[in-house]
């Protein structure tokens, strides 16, 4: 966000959680993501449940957050996301972008 005299200002956070369920393991779902947190300066993980779903947790501004949503909800090509729950939470200071 840039205040009024041209200077990086103060951004609200916002964070949320992400569970994505469909044909999404092996198609490069959290690679693409941590690109896309890496572009938008968004903070978090993402990782391959054992029940065949990609979790995640964004952390940023609110704009940058919701275009990793948005991204979750169709996917890299290759994927067929059938479902996805967001779960907002309290934002916790994260740092960095882990892929598990």
């Amino acid at each position: 966000m840039i205040d009024a005299a041209g200077g990086r200002g103060i951004t609200h956070l916002i964070r949320r959680r992400v569970v994505v369920r469909g044909r999404v393991q092996g198609v490069f779902f959290r690679d693409n993501m941590r690109r896309l947190a890496a572009q938008r300066g968004v903070a978090g993980w993402a990782r391959n449940r054992d029940d065949g779903a990609v979790e995640a947790m964004f952390e940023g501004a609110p704009d940058d957050v919701e275009a990793l949503v948005r991204f979750a909800r169709g996917g890299p090509r290759g994927a067929s996301v059938e479902r996805v729950e967001v779960t907002d939470e309290e934002p916790e200071g994260a740092t960095g972008f882990a892929v598990g």
